[in-house]
């Protein structure tokens, strides 16, 4: 009869623990997060002004007119049409910095930014660990600003002001660079209105 009741126990005990950890408490934390940081919990997503979701803070995308900001180059292909659903891959390209291909890439990138008349910068030419990185630095986003005051007719001191205005911080104060959401200074952009 022991072995019953210690099988009847271990059972009820699994049963509880099971609850607990994969109904209750995912729950609640499911609440809090919407309670406490809604916007964070749904994934950090901008909008614009007619309520579409445009991107996220926290995922890099490519911007490829003059009149943007350029991010990060990315190994990763990810969908920014709203018929392909985004694959949520994230990664490096893993290859040696011997590698022909990476020095290829790498000559093409810097080829692109000269052509561009963009001192090219460390962030502007490499890849971010996860591929999908949506901050530049500071001096990334000094370098392009010529390149887009000219192409929107706008004063470079403007285009400036608003990279001051969009610099993100160290997290805590003191780990990480600060630097500039690409995503979010090109929707500050839009604000300007062009010098005619």
């Amino acid at each position: 009869m022991s072995h019953i009741r210690q099988l009847n126990k271990a059972v009820r005990s699994t049963l509880a623990l099971w609850l607990l950890t994969a109904l209750i408490y995912p729950l609640f934390m499911l609440i809090c997060g919407q309670i406490a940081l809604p916007f964070q919990a749904n994934g950090s997503l901008i909008t614009n002004t007619q309520g579409q979701v445009i991107g996220s803070v926290l995922i890099g995308q490519p911007f490829n007119s003059d009149r943007y900001f350029w991010s990060r180059p990315s190994t990763v292909e990810y969908s920014t049409s709203p018929e392909v659903p985004i694959t949520g891959v994230s990664g490096a390209s893993n290859l040696a910095p011997a590698n022909p291909e990476l020095l290829k890439r790498i000559q093409l990138e810097i080829a692109q930014l000269r052509q561009a008349n963009i001192q090219p910068t460390g962030d502007l030419v490499y890849t971010s660990g996860s591929g999908l990185d949506p901050h530049i630095s500071i001096a990334a986003a000094q370098a392009q600003v010529q390149r887009v005051a000219t192409a929107r007719k706008i004063n470079p001191s403007q285009i400036q002001s608003l990279i001051d205005e969009n610099i993100d911080g160290r997290f805590l104060s003191i780990f990480g660079e600060p630097g500039v959401n690409v995503l979010k200074l090109n929707l500050a952009l839009e604000t300007l209105q062009p010098n005619l």
